[in-house]
C-alpha cells in the first residue's frame, strides 16, 4: 500500500480575509449584466476545516497546481504545511486523532478478476514528524476505513476490517504510533457491522443472513455477545422492526441510549432506547413534517446536545444552554445567514463557524470565546456579489398521482416571469439526498443567463418521511422521472415556463435523469446535459455491490430495481442509445470512484454503434465532482454554449430553431 502514497511538503502563507458587507435584494429593476463565468467558479484555498482537540491547529483541504492537498495550519502562525494526497484517489473524510495526528480516508478503484472495485483505505499523518503512513494490512477486504472509535489522545483507533474479501470483519485495535494490529473482537458468522460506545467498547454487532437481521449485544469487554433480537428485512409488522441502524449512539456503562426511529410516525424522531430489551423510551424530539437527520450528545454521553433536520433549509436545535446561547449570539451578529458551529476544540473555547445563504457561497470564521473574537478567515467565493444573485423560493407542485412534490424555483432577475426558458436540474443520489436552499453556483449561473431553474426533490428524496422515501423505491426511470416532467407541466400551467424551451441538466443521478429524460420523452425536452451520469444500471449495481456489505447491497438493489423481475435495461440509456433523438452534452471525470468512467465509455460506444453523434468531453484527473476550478469553469462554458445553440434564452433566437415534437401536456 505504501507505493501509492506520495505526500509533498511545502510552506505557504496565511492571511485573514475581509468580510463582505453586501446585503442581497429580492430583485433588480432591470436585467443584470452578464456575469463572467469565472466569477461563479469557487477559488477558495480553504474548504472543510476542522480544529484540533486542543484548539491549536486547523486541517483543511485545497486544490492547487492540479492536485488535492490536505493542509495543516497552526493558529496564530503564518505558515501552512501542505500535503499532496495520492492521485487517482478521492478524499472521503479526515479526523483528528489527538492534537498531533490526522486520520484520512481515501477511495480508489482496484480490479479483481477483471472487474472494477471501489476500495477505501486509511492514512495516518503525524504533524510533528511530517510523516504519512498507510493504516492497513497486506491482506484485507475492499473496505478499509470503517473506523468505530478514535481514542481522545490519538493513541489508537478501532477499525472493523476483513482479513480478506472472503472473510467477515473483525474489530482491531490499531496502534497509531506503529500501525500494529491487535484483534479485540474476532470475526463472527454473518456479522458485517460493529458499533462501539463513547469509551471504545465494542457493544453491538449486526448479522445479515436469510433476509433477517440478528442483533448481538454486550455491556463490557468481558461479556460475550448475546443475541437480543431477530428482525425480518421485509417484516410488515411495525412492532417487530425499528430502524436502529439509521443513527445509533451507545453510551458507556449504560444499556440505554438514543436512536432515530420512524416506527411511530413514519418520520425519523429521536427516542431513548434500551438496547438490551429493545424497548423504546420517551421521545426526545421530532418535527411534524420532516425527518431528523442527526443528533449529538455531550462528550461523556450523558445528555442530549443537539438535533438537526431540514425543512426548506438545514436547521439545528440546541439543547445545551452554552451552545444555544452561542448560536443565538452569532445569528444576531451575522443576520440573514445560516450559522453552523462546524468544529470545535474539546474545551469549547475555539469554534469554526460557517455561514451561508441562497445568495452567498459562504464564509468561515474562527470564534475565540475567551477573547470574544470572531475572525473571518476565508470565503468560498468572494467574487460573488449577493445583490446580483437570483432569489430561490421553496415551492410544491402536484405529481400526476396526487403526491405533493417539494422543489426550489429560481427565476432570473429582472425578467417578467412569463413563458421563460426552463432548466430542469435534478439532484444526485437519488436516495438519502435532497436539494436545499444552499447556494448553488450552477443555479445562479443559469439564472444569470436568463433561465428559470427548477430543482425537484422527487419521491425518494431525503428528509420527507418514510412514505415519501418508499414511494421512490424501485422507481428510478419511472415515477421518479414522472415527477420531473410534472414539475415542468406545473410551471407551464402557471404561465412561468415556455413548454417549447425546456432542457434537462444534471450530475450523477441527475446526469442519468437528464439522459433518460431526452431518450424517454423527446417531445418534452429540447436537449440534455450530463456530468458523471449513470448510463447502465445493471453495471452500476454490480459495481456498487462490491463495496457494500451483504445487507446493504441487497437493499440498494431493491431500492433501484424494485421488483426483482424488472428489467433494468429498459431504463438504462446505454441499452436504448438508438432511441436518442435530441442533442446531448455528455461529460465525465476519468478518476470517478462513485460512477466509474466505464459508464461514460460504454454509452459513447453504444452511441457510436447506433450511429448517433453527441457532444462529449472528458475531464482528466477529476472524480465525482470538480476539484480544479478551471474544469468547473470549462463545464459552465460548455453548458452555456450548448444551451445557446439548442435552447437559447434569447426570445429572438429560438424562433429560428425547430420546435420540439410536441408541447408538454
Amino acid at each position: 500500500m505504501k507505493s501509492i502514497v506520495s505526500f509533498v511538503f511545502a510552506i505557504i502563507f496565511w492571511s485573514p480575509v475581509q468580510a463582505q458587507t453586501a446585503t442581497p435584494v429580492s430583485a433588480l429593476e432591470k436585467i443584470p449584466s452578464k456575469i463572467p463565468t469565472d466569477t461563479f467558479v469557487g477559488k477558495s484555498v480553504f474548504k472543510q476545516p476542522i480544529i484540533s482537540p486542543d484548539g491549536k491547529r486547523l486541517a483543511f483541504r485545497v486544490y492547487q497546481n492540479k492536485k488535492t492537498y490536505l493542509n495543516i495550519k497552526t493558529i496564530g502562525e503564518a505558515s501552512i504545511l501542505q500535503n499532496a494526497l495520492p492521485e487517482k484517489h478521492s478524499l472521503n473524510w479526515y479526523r483528528w486523532a489527538g492534537p498531533d495526528r490526522l486520520v484520512i480516508s481515501l477511495t480508489g478503484i482496484s480490479r479483481y478478476e477483471g472487474e472494477e472495485i471501489p476500495t477505501s483505505m486509511l492514512i495516518r499523518y503525524d504533524v510533528n514528524q511530517k510523516q504519512a503512513i498507510p493504516l492497513g494490512r497486506k491482506s484485507q477486504g475492499f473496505i478499509g476505513d470503517d473506523v468505530l472509535y478514535i481514542a481522545p489522545d490519538g493513541e489508537y483507533l478501532l477499525l472493523a476490517l476483513q482479513e480478506s474479501i472472503f472473510d467477515y470483519p473483525g474489530v482491531y485495535r490499531v496502534n497509531l504510533a506503529d500501525n500494529s494490529f491487535t484483534e479485540i473482537v474476532r470475526p463472527q458468522s454473518n456479522i458485517w457491522d460493529w458499533i462501539a460506545d463513547d469509551k471504545g467498547i465494542v457493544r453491538m454487532g449486526f448479522a445479515y443472513a436469510d433476509r433477517t437481521t440478528r442483533i448481538y449485544y454486550r455491556r463490557t469487554n468481558d461479556e460475550k455477545f448475546n443475541l437480543i433480537s431477530k428482525i425480518k428485512d421485509r417484516d410488515d409488522d411495525a412492532s417487530k422492526k425499528n430502524d436502529l441502524l439509521e443513527v445509533v449512539r451507545v453510551v458507556s456503562g449504560k444499556d440505554e441510549g438514543y436512536v432515530l426511529s420512524n416506527e411511530k410516525t413514519g418520520r425519523f424522531a429521536l427516542h431513548k432506547f434500551n438496547y438490551l430489551t429493545r424497548e423504546g423510551g420517551e421521545k426526545g424530539f421530532d418535527h411534524p413534517d420532516n425527518d431528523l437527520t442527526s443528533f449529538s450528545l455531550s462528550d461523556d454521553g450523558s445528555t442530549l446536545e443537539s438535533v438537526t433536520y431540514t425543512d426548506d433549509r438545514d436547521r439545528i436545535v440546541w439543547f445545551d444552554a452554552f451552545y444555544k446561547k452561542r448560536q443565538s449570539a452569532l445569528e444576531k451578529a451575522l443576520p440573514d445567514q445560516e450559522i453552523w458551529l462546524q468544529s470545535r476544540s474539546r474545551d469549547g473555547n475555539k469554534t469554526i463557524v460557517f455561514t451561508t445563504s441562497p445568495t452567498d457561497p459562504g464564509s468561515y470564521f474562527l470564534y475565540d470565546a475567551p477573547g470574544k473574537k470572531l475572525e473571518r478567515i476565508a470565503g468560498l467565493n468572494d467574487e460573488i456579489d449577493p445583490t446580483q444573485m437570483a432569489v430561490t423560493k421553496y415551492v410544491r407542485y402536484p405529481a400526476r398521482d396526487g403526491l405533493s412534490i417539494p422543489a426550489y424555483l429560481t427565476l432570473p432577475v429582472g425578467r417578467d416571469p412569463k413563458a421563460l426558458p426552463l432548466i430542469i436540474l435534478p439532484h444526485g443520489g437519488p436516495f438519502g439526498v435532497r436539494d436545499t436552499l444552499d447556494f448553488s453556483s450552477e443555479v445562479q449561473f443559469l439564472a444569470n443567463r436568463g433561465f428559470a431553474v427548477l430543482q425537484s426533490n422527487y419521491r425518494g428524496s431525503d428528509s420527507y418521511g418514510e412514505d415519501y422515501y418508499k414511494r421512490g423505491e424501485g422507481q428510478i426511470g419511472r415515477t421518479m422521472q414522472d415527477d420531473l416532467d410534472d414539475g415542468m407541466d406545473w410551471l407551464v400551467k402557471q404561465g412561468i415556463a415556455d413548454p417549447a424551451r425546456v432542457c434537462i441538466v444534471g450530475s450523477s443521478y441527475g446526469g442519468y435523469a437528464a439522459l433518460w429524460g431526452v431518450i424517454r420523452n423527446p417531445e418534452r425536452y429540447r436537449c440534455g446535459a450530463s456530468f458523471a451520469g449513470v448510463t447502465d444500471w445493471r453495471s452500476q449495481l454490480k459495481y456498487d455491490s462490491r463495496s457494500l456489505k451483504s445487507r446493504y447491497a441487497r437493499e440498494w438493489q431493491g431500492r433501484v430495481q424494485g421488483d426483482k423481475d424488472f428489467n433494468l435495461d429498459t431504463v438504462s440509456p446505454v441499452k436504448l442509445a438508438a432511441n436518442l433523438q435530441k442533442p446531448v452534452l455528455l461529460t465525465h471525470g476519468d478518476d470517478d470512484t462513485n460512477v466509474p468512467f466505464s459508464q461514460y465509455k460504454s454509452f459513447v460506444a453504444a452511441l457510436k454503434k447506433a450511429g448517433k453523434s453527441v457532444e462529449t468531453h472528458v475531464y482528466e484527473g477529476e472524480g465525482h465532482g470538480f476539484e480544479d476550478p478551471e474544469n468547473e469553469k470549462d463545464w459552465l462554458n460548455r453548458l452555456e454554449a450548448f444551451l445557446a445553440k439548442h435552447n437559447p434564452a434569447d426570445l429572438t433566437s429560438v424562433d429560428a430553431l425547430p420546435p420540439p415534437e410536441a408541447k408538454a401536456k
